[in-house]
């Protein structure tokens, strides 16, 4: 049921401000040993510690994202070389993300990465590249930067202000960017579309299935917004001014993979972050970083953890890609394959006893 909510343009401020939660939680992640980032720190003011249960809800996140981008990236391709085809992403309210300069050390960079955010946020982090040699330098030393403008140029990236509510200008961007609809591109909305009216959500995801004939699109946000975890999940937000305005028309996995499927995207699944951290990141990982910090939160672990997903929705002409979909969606069946396997395992391992049981009472147990 939707809801009345307040003009989006109220909480523009606010919601740019949980790019500043976003690095600060990397940033407590990586000092803790969660992960490994060189360049966050230079976007963090203040660093805090977070507790526990955000650290690991954080690394999961992260995670996830990392393991469906690296298996983009690896793709086998139609370039010369095998892998090697010319690959492109591009970031919606990408805020002070580092991916890039990540990508950059890893030898993974794609050929062309395009940052996009609100002039306010494109603005400091142009400033942070333009005075900071470690940024620059990944970047490359004869890239345009205007902080003024809020722009970042070069070859292979590019930093660009835009509102994405408005569709016309998002043409304009990716045409300024230089962007080849043609080419295999990762497309990346952490925690931006919900924060928009449901309308824009629609025509940003259809219009980038117009734009890109071969792409994958990374969504991360929020679900249930009715039970009573939902409920205060969204009071919180809303006493600092950030108004989850599209929850409710997409409050489910099974409407975020409708929202995706109804603006033409071929394939779409959606898992909440429960399943993401437990069958979908590596066990290994989980084990190493179950033993960095005592954890006692389990109950309000897994309701967090109902209340994110991942959406994660493919459109394949030249079935570049689909093979990842392939494979997440085996996990995905896989999963529940298992799950009903044990369910008739320990259904029937019960009625076998109770079978033996009631056998035994007509023994006559006599001696």
């Amino acid at each position: 049921m939707a809801r009345v909510v307040g003009d989006s343009q109220s909480n523009r401020a606010a919601v740019q401000a949980t790019n500043d939660d976003a690095s600060a939680s990397k940033l407590s992640c990586v000092k803790k040993g969660y992960m490994k980032d060189d360049y966050v720190h230079l976007f963090v003011r203040r660093p805090v510690k977070r507790s526990p249960i955000i650290n690991r809800g954080y690394f999961a996140r992260w995670a996830a994202f990392r393991k469906l981008l690296n298996q983009f990236l690896d793709c086998e391709g139609n370039g010369d070389e095998k892998g090697k085809a010319k690959k492109q992403i591009l970031s919606l309210g990408a805020g002070f993300d580092t991916t890039y300069f990540q990508l950059q050390d890893e030898g993974k960079a794609p050929h062309l990465y395009v940052e996009l955010d609100f002039k306010e946020v494109t603005s400091k982090k142009a400033a942070l590249i333009e005075t900071c040699d470690q940024l620059r330098n990944k970047i490359s030393a004869t890239a345009s930067v205007s902080r003024e403008r809020g722009e970042v140029l070069s070859d292979h990236y590019k930093l660009l202000p835009v509102d994405l509510r408005d569709i016309q200008k998002l043409n304009d961007i990716i045409t300024l960017a230089e962007m080849d609809p043609g080419l295999p591109t990762f497309i990346i909305a952490e925690c931006v579309l919900i924060y928009i009216d449901p309308d824009s959500s629609r025509d940003v995801v259809g219009w980038a299935s117009k734009t890109f004939s071969t792409a994958v699109f990374f969504l991360y946000e929020q679900i249930l917004p009715d039970d009573a975890f939902g409920e205060q999940m969204i009071k919180n937000l809303e006493s600092r001014g950030c108004a989850l305005l599209g929850i409710y028309a997409t409050p489910t996995l099974q409407a975020k993979e409708k929202l995706f499927l109804d603006q033409g995207w071929q394939k779409a699944v959606a898992w909440d972050m429960l399943k993401i951290y437990s069958t979908f990141i590596e066990a290994q990982e989980r084990r190493r970083i179950e033993r960095l910090e005592l954890f006692d939160e389990f109950e309000e672990w897994h309701m967090m953890q109902e209340h994110y997903c991942v959406a994660y929705a493919i459109n394949d002409a030249t079935v570049h890609v689909y093979n990842i979909y392939i494979e997440v969606s085996k996990r995905h069946y896989l999963c529940c394959g298992v799950r009903c396997l044990l369910f008739f395992f320990f259904f029937f391992h019960r009625l076998h006893f109770f079978i033996f049981y009631r056998c035994l009472s007509f023994l006559p147990f006599t001696y």
